[in-house]
């Protein structure tokens, strides 16, 4: 933002959002239709400096003209609600022109900022929902509703845009970001780098430990992909270069590494505040959950990059001038404070968007304890790059309720549970495959978040479904059922594994509910959106479209494609660990339980890691690849017992001392 009076605005509606999150009680429908058309607006003013637009030009009025009529349609919505509620789809003409208007500045400005499949998605499922489904034969066939309906239920009802999406996206979503952009200003991506540099330098795989660690700490502050890439990058990807990694392998571990800081606790970007609203979970119990399972994405990465380092025989690059952890901490152990002001408000029971505020207040704080305090305009352009970066994610997760709005209405959600159901036969493995091959193709055009939304909302029942199915069986087995249960299993011949397979969805979750103790079904049902929420950022590094490639890409001057091939292979973990959720304990067992699978698959994940680069200690060979497969089995396989765990240990560390052994017997001058 260039212009003085966009920033200005840009702050007063910041300071708006703030108030109402933190001291005012005012109604849901209200802040989320202020938030779209401030946000419509804000990203019709930055078009113009964007463009450099002069006022003799026809665009820049055409976009002062947008931003305003942005600004009256939410304020037609407020003004105007009683009677819009009294009416409801008798409409008049200025009910047509105003929903219509803020259905087209959704799909304008989420062409504006993410292209143009979203804008597709949307006039596709309008279409489907208005006529295009009385043309469709089968389970997605739909009779189609009238036009006042659709137009009602999009834009007058908190079911459309502005329902759950705008809500979390004008509270949770906003204050993180601001509380992310607080942090930047205060120097703390500086420092997460100089820290990582310290913790990373003395090892072999130097720079990339580097990499890695500092898009893991700086994701726990912004929660973005890109953002991760573009703000590390440029340090970290010169730097693995320049310690003799190729320049395509920096850009993949950087863009890989950076897509983990969404899966890292306690911010996790936004998908997880969606997570938490459709669960009903508790911010704190995600984000507890999903610790161990950020640890082993980055562990995962780590292996590539030590895997790699051992390939080119690097050294070590920290040199007798680099910095000590105790210097970089004493200067900058400031900035921890707000992480535990934020972590300790969760705990003690506050609101994310309370604890958030407090967050933000302790970043202005603690910066007064360093050289250079935070100023009253730092300040100010801490909230006006916050908002800068709020626009796309705000006007994306408004225009996303009006699909949402359509897959809920139409049943297109149970269509799609029943159209897996019969090509995966009941399997959990193939279940997952296709999930996540429909989370690659809405990531070649969807953001994150918008993809997490969709695949939540079509697949998360099945999935939560598939995951209990064998829970619910043992404890329908293990007899004593309650009448009323053993009543229903007799309905459908009283073999509980026919009844499972042949009674209705919403009467084995009645059943679920009264077999299961609450705190597994909990566990179960976030493991099943976690799945989804993991699945769904292998968009940022996957081929064909894949921004956080392509931004490291940039940086490191390599071709994009190659690029994102390099950093799919490093962030397997994206599909690794999720199948941990399926088939362990990780997230719905006791947390001796989490740690024990957590610790055998720290070494099943590196054995993985050395079958994909056909590299381990040194080159591997078919058998020992077979070896690498089964200890990676033996030891990441939950149902196996203790000893067969021990087993796959046993093999990994045989073939890491065998190939020690071998290297140091072809050159012994190596360390």
């Amino acid at each position: 933002m260039k212009s003085p009076y966009l920033k200005w605005a840009a702050f007063s509606f910041a300071v708006f959002h703030i108030y109402c999150n933190v001291f005012a009680s005012i109604s849901e429908l209200w802040l989320s239709a202020i938030h779209f058309g401030g946000f419509c607006a804000i990203c019709a003013l930055m078009e113009n400096e964007k463009e450099d637009l002069g006022q003799n030009s026809p665009k820049f009025w055409i976009n002062i003209t947008i931003a305003l009529l942005a600004i009256t349609t939410s304020a037609y919505l407020i003004l105007f609600e009683n009677a819009l509620y009294a009416r409801e789809t008798e409409f008049i003409l200025s009910d047509y022109i105003f929903a219509l208007v803020a259905i087209g500045l959704a799909i304008e400005f989420t062409r504006r900022t993410t292209g143009w499949f979203m804008p597709i998605l949307i006039l596709t499922s309008l279409s489907y929902i208005l006529f295009l489904g009385r043309y469709i034969n089968g389970v997605f066939a739909f009779p189609g509703l009238s036009l006042e309906t659709v137009l009602y239920r999009s834009f007058f009802t908190s079911e459309g845009m502005f329902g759950l999406t705008a809500q979390i996206s004008s509270t949770f979503v906003f204050m993180f970001i601001i509380f992310g952009s607080f942090l930047l200003r205060s120097g703390a991506g500086d420092f997460i780098v100089r820290l990582a540099q310290c913790l990373a330098g003395r090892f072999t795989v130097g720079a990339g430990l580097v990499a890695v660690v500092g898009s893991g700490l700086m994701g726990s502050v912004s929660g973005s992909a890109v953002a991760n890439t573009v703000s590390t990058g440029v340090i970290t990807i010169p730097m693995m270069k320049q310690s003799g990694f190729q320049g395509r392998f920096s850009a993949g571990v950087v863009a890989a590494a950076s897509t983990g800081g969404a899966l890292m606790p306690p911010v996790m970007g936004a998908g997880a505040f969606v997570l938490a609203s459709y669960t009903q979970i508790s911010y704190l119990t995600i984000i507890a959950a999903s610790a161990l399972p950020a640890i082993l994405y980055f562990l995962t990465v780590c292996y590539f990059v030590r895997i790699e380092a051992k390939r080119l025989k690097l050294t070590p690059t920290r040199t007798s001038d680099s910095e000590n952890v105790s210097d970089v901490l004493k200067e900058g152990w400031h900035f921890i404070i707000p992480m535990i002001v934020l972590v300790g408000f969760l705990v003690s029971g506050r609101t994310p968007t309370t604890s958030a505020a407090f967050a933000i207040i302790s970043v202005v704080a603690s910066s007064w304890l360093s050289p250079n305090p935070m100023r009253m305009w730092d300040v100010f352009d801490a909230v006006v790059d916050g908002v800068k970066t709020m626009v796309s994610t705000a006007l994306l997760l408004v225009a996303v309720g009006i699909i949402i709005n359509v897959v809920t209405t139409t049943g297109v959600g149970n269509a799609f549970s029943l159209m897996i159901v019969e090509w995966a036969q009941g399997s959990l493995l193939v279940t997952l495959i296709l999930v996540a091959l429909a989370s690659l193709v809405l990531g070649m055009g969807l953001p994150v978040t918008a993809s997490y939304i969709v695949l939540a909302t079509l697949s998360a029942p099945l999935i939560f479904d598939l995951i209990s199915q064998s829970q619910l069986l043992e404890a329908l087995q293990a007899g004593d059922l309650p009448t009323n249960v053993a009543a229903t299993i007799g309905l459908f011949g009283g073999d509980p594994v026919v009844a499972l397979q042949e009674m209705p969805l919403e009467m084995k979750q009645l059943i679920r509910q009264e077999m299961i103790e609450p705190e597994l079904l909990t566990g179960m049902l976030l493991s099943a959106h976690l799945i989804i929420f993991w699945l769904s950022q292998d968009s940022n590094v996957t081929p064909p479209v894949c921004l956080a490639s392509f931004a490291a890409a940039g940086i490191a001057g390599t071709r994009p494609i190659a690029t994102g091939l390099t950093s799919w292979k490093v962030a397997k973990g994206l599909y690794l660990v999720p199948v941990l959720f399926a088939y362990s304990p990780l997230i719905s067992g006791t947390w001796p339980e989490r740690l024990e699978v957590f610790l055998w698959s720290c070494m099943g994940l590196y054995a993985m890691a050395g079958l994909l680069q056909w590299h381990l200690e040194a080159k591997i060979n078919v058998i020992i690849a077979a070896a690498l497969v089964v200890s990676a089995a033996l030891l990441m396989w939950t149902p196996f017992p203790f000893y067969f765990h021990l087993a796959g240990a046993v093999i990994l560390v045989a073939i890491v001392l065998y190939q020690n052994r071998n290297a140091s017997i072809v050159s012994p001058a190596h360390t």
